[in-house]
């Protein structure tokens, strides 16, 4: 899981620089006022979440995999004691 995080957070923050260095040239529009700097925040987040959709997809699955598995031994691991209290 803290790898999906770490690459959801990288392709964030390139998304992040790529799109400031395009507001600095002056390829994209600046925000109103002195809100340059949330306007590329929430232009980052636009964009970065398809594109971490489409990139991340197996390492979501992986996760996934792996918290269902661990999601399943837990339900085992609680039958399991039910039984032995019913056996009591």
């Amino acid at each position: 899981m803290l790898r999906y995080t770490v690459l959801r957070l990288g392709i964030f923050a390139g998304c992040f620089l790529a799109l400031w260095g395009l507001v600095y040239v002056g390829a994209l529009p600046r925000g109103l006022g002195d809100s340059n700097l949330l306007w590329v925040l929430v232009l980052s987040v636009v964009v970065s979440a398809p594109l971490s959709f489409v990139l991340l997809r197996g390492q979501r699955d992986e996760m996934s995999a792996e918290i269902a598995e661990k999601v399943d031994r837990a339900k085992g691991r609680l039958a399991e004691n039910r039984s032995r209290e019913d056996a009591s």
